[in-house]
């Protein structure tokens, strides 16, 4: 209950080791986040994706200014390659958003992905619901840029954007990913270079072609053009109207009464890891801790049994109480 008192006053220490935490799956956490959960639900979740080198991170740090221009304040959770070495986050996102660092109104962490799928770490659902308790009004979430795997984001967050970059072939593999469907703003990022026109139109055609039912609640996902940062004024006012169009979204979702449907999609995913969690890793450990895991891994290494019905044996005992 203190660490819970000590977040809710603002503390961001106390976040930050709850996160940390988190990410290493330590037993107290959970009981933390289980008081938290209840003072959720108050900050704007904005999901940021796209493919590597797409610039989502200049971006990210282009939005902090804007919506602290705006008087609100900012969490950011950027997600990271994993370190093959330490297990934790490269810190690559952390490093380029320095510059905030002594900006009491913004708190920028990064997560390690750690072998999740979706360009998404697994603790970004709860580190979520901290920043949440932690009193910013404006969450981001910028995936780790995984190109086909990053649908994932939308389970979390209100609001998604989609960055592209022409002459990336980002227009082919956004039909592939079904990132089309995810979009709720479009990014042409570095728009000054050759092919941004080409991509726009490619995106353009790809939206007109789409039957009108795609369109959530008649919300056709705009494309904005966002030039070099080398060009502060223009880049500048290209992210004030993102900033401003992403608010506009926030509106629209409140006005046609579709942030209970997102949220709803939110609860469905975070209960259905819990369950996983709960059922999945116990039953894991027992296995691995009496040798057992061992013994069948060399079984089906050798053929003597395949891993499918392993798993169904497992499977049955656990529900027979006998496992």
């Amino acid at each position: 209950m203190e660490t819970t008192k000590k977040i809710k006053d603002g503390d961001v220490r106390a976040a930050s080791r709850l996160i940390r935490n988190l990410e290493d799956r330590i037993p107290e956490a959970k009981t933390t986040i289980k008081h938290l959960f209840p003072l959720t639900g108050k900050a704007h979740v904005i999901g940021l994706t796209g493919s590597p080198g797409a610039g989502k991170s200049t971006l990210t740090d282009g939005l902090i200014d804007m919506f602290r221009k705006k008087g609100k304040t900012v969490g950011v959770l950027a997600v990271d390659p994993t370190s093959p070495f330490t297990g934790g986050a490269i810190l690559g996102d952390r490093i380029r958003m320095q510059r905030h660092a002594e900006d009491p109104g913004v708190f920028v962490r990064s997560l390690a992905t750690r072998g999740a799928l979706g360009g998404l770490a697994k603790a970004v659902g709860d580190a979520i619901h901290v920043m949440d308790v932690l009193g910013k009004d404006i969450v981001i979430v910028e995936t780790v840029g995984t190109g086909q795997q990053e649908v994932d984001i939308i389970n979390h967050s209100h609001t998604v954007l989609v960055v592209l970059v022409p002459g990336m072939g980002d227009e082919i593999q956004a039909i592939k990913a079904g990132i089309l469907e995810i979009a709720d703003i479009f990014v042409v990022n570095k728009a000054d270079r050759e092919g941004s026109s080409k991509l726009s139109r490619e995106l353009m055609a790809m939206l007109d072609m789409a039957p009108p039912s795609s369109f959530q609640g008649g919300w056709r996902p705009p494309i904005m053009k966002v030039e070099s940062a080398f060009e502060p004024t223009g880049f500048n006012k290209a992210l004030e109207d993102i900033a401003n169009k992403i608010e506009e979204h926030h509106q629209h979702l409140v006005q046609k009464d579709m942030i209970g449907s997102r949220m709803r999609r939110k609860a469905a995913v975070e209960l259905n890891e819990a369950i996983r969690a709960s059922i999945l890793e116990p039953v894991l450990q027992k296995l691995i801790g009496s040798g057992e895991m061992a013994g069948m891994i060399d079984k089906v290494m050798k053929k003597e049994v395949d891993p499918y019905t392993v798993a169904e044996d497992i499977a049955k005992r656990y529900l027979e109480g006998c496992l």
